[in-house]
């Protein structure tokens, strides 16, 4: 009889090293198979939960509201295609649809090209962090404070709107504004109107004889505050006048008549006009006394336009034309730090010696941007661009707070055409769910543009 020794050739293989013959036990009696199915089991119950939410929340409102399209403003009766053909036909979606159009295009464009200067400029500046967060605090916003800030910005009137301070600001500094706006004449006046928003006196006058300009109608905020109570001229060789508001406070004062109470029109223009032409121009002191010289006998007198202009109110940043590049302005101001955040990022992983190995061969700042900088940061722009035109095509807190009534359907935009068609007394929830299906059909492709882009990093 053979006896089997350790390790010799006739021996059986230790327990520990038999191979698996595929019966699914192994070491010990184990089972691979087991082990594997129970991971499966676990990891399907852990998943479990989350695809109930998922599809409560995501895929059965969209199964309904693509079931709900196809139904009449009741939901009781079939509509085919009726709701669709409703966005095409309806003067206010196309709108919606030409706004959100403009938004894609300009908005995500806009915030990326500022947020690629802000990271590129804000590496060469000692405070460069804290700029990045002055610039990135916006995000910490909401939309519906955001909003409401700009909607105080934007305000017409420039006391209180930042934006038309700013732009009356300037203007007044290159154009000087009107003194009286609105002020006038009366009837009983010796003025008439004379052409232009001007007036002039009714007959000319003569050297020696005092003049009156009487006007009413001037605002007492427009008032000059050092003018002074008016003087009645008195006769000279020259052509002397007194221009003052004939108005008394309380009542009792006279018309063409300068009472004690009223005041000289300070700084006012009075022009001599001969045969067509300005022979000599004068301006009314505190008193509202004038002199012209001699040479002006026989003119008419003129009080020109400009005297009475309106006075520069600003820009009409919400009305028809520019609510829609203001709210983008608005958007464009919360999200500009988060593609600087992003793009700062990719710039601090950007191979520093290629940077300087250009700069060495003679490029200069501008060529190693454009030639080196932004065609490596490529991913990372098209990343920012995507998520930035993803969220713009489901704008809606910014346009329904900052855009007024007057102006609403103006600015309109696909969300908020689902809001107003979908809630309200005469609410069609079709129409509101074919504009829902619209802006989920709008999003697939940049989202599978986005998913396609990321596959195709992850496989270099």
């Amino acid at each position: 009889m053979t006896t089997a020794t350790a390790g010799g050739a006739g021996s059986a293989p230790p327990a520990d090293k038999r191979p698996d013959t595929g019966t699914g036990k192994g070491t010990g009696g184990r089972s691979r198979g087991g082990v594997t199915g129970t991971r499966r089991t676990v990891a399907a119950a852990f998943l479990l939960p989350a695809l109930v939410l998922l599809g409560a929340l995501v895929v059965y409102p969209i199964v309904y509201s693509v079931y709900r399209s196809f139904l009449d403003q009741s939901g009781t009766g079939f509509a085919g295609l009726d709701n669709y053909e409703a966005l095409f036909t309806d003067a206010t979606i196309r709108t919606a649809v030409k706004n959100n159009a403009i938004w894609v295009v300009f908005a995500p464009t806009v915030a990326t090209v500022l947020g690629l200067i802000f990271a590129v400029l804000t590496e060469r500046i000692r405070w460069g962090t804290a700029f990045k967060l002055i610039v990135f605090m916006p995000m910490a916003i909401s939309m519906l404070a955001a909003g409401i800030i700009f909607r105080l910005v934007y305000e017409q009137a420039p006391e209180r709107g930042v934006a038309n301070a700013v732009a009356v600001g300037v203007h007044d500094t290159f154009a000087e504004s009107s003194g009286f706006p609105k002020a006038h004449p009366l009837p009983v006046h010796p003025l008439k109107a004379g052409g232009g928003g001007s007036f002039v006196t009714k007959e000319a006058v003569r050297a020696g004889q005092p003049v009156s300009l009487p006007l009413v109608g001037v605002v007492p905020a427009k008032m000059p505050g050092d003018a002074e109570p008016a003087k009645a001229a008195t006769g000279s060789g020259d052509i002397t006048g007194t221009a003052w508001l004939d108005f008394t406070k309380g009542g009792g004062g006279k018309p063409n008549v300068v009472d004690p109470k009223e005041l000289g029109l300070k700084g006012l223009t009075v022009e001599a006009v001969k045969d067509g032409k300005v022979v000599a121009t004068a301006t009314a002191g505190a008193d509202g006394v004038f002199t012209l010289p001699a040479s002006a006998d026989g003119s008419l007198l003129r009080l020109p336009a400009d005297n009475f202009r309106e006075p520069y109110n600003g820009v009409d940043w919400l009305g028809p034309s520019l609510v829609t590049p203001g709210i983008i302005g608005s958007y464009v101001w919360m999200w500009a730090g988060f593609a600087m955040v992003l793009i700062a990022a990719g710039l601090a992983g950007l191979p520093r010696e290629l940077l300087e190995a250009a700069r060495v061969d003679g490029a200069n700042e501008w060529q190693v941007f454009r030639r080196i900088t932004v065609p490596m940061l490529a991913p990372v722009l098209a990343v920012v661009l995507v998520t930035l035109m993803i969220n713009v095509l489901k704008i809606f807190d910014l346009v329904f707070i900052i855009a007024p009534g007057s102006s609403q359907d103006d600015a309109n935009v696909l969300a908020l055409q689902l809001y107003r068609t979908s809630f309200g007394t005469d609410a069609d929830l079709g129409v509101g769910s074919a504009i829902a299906v619209l802006l989920l059909l709008l999003v697939i492709p940049v989202m599978l543009f986005n998913i396609r882009r990321i596959r195709k990093e992850g496989r270099r």
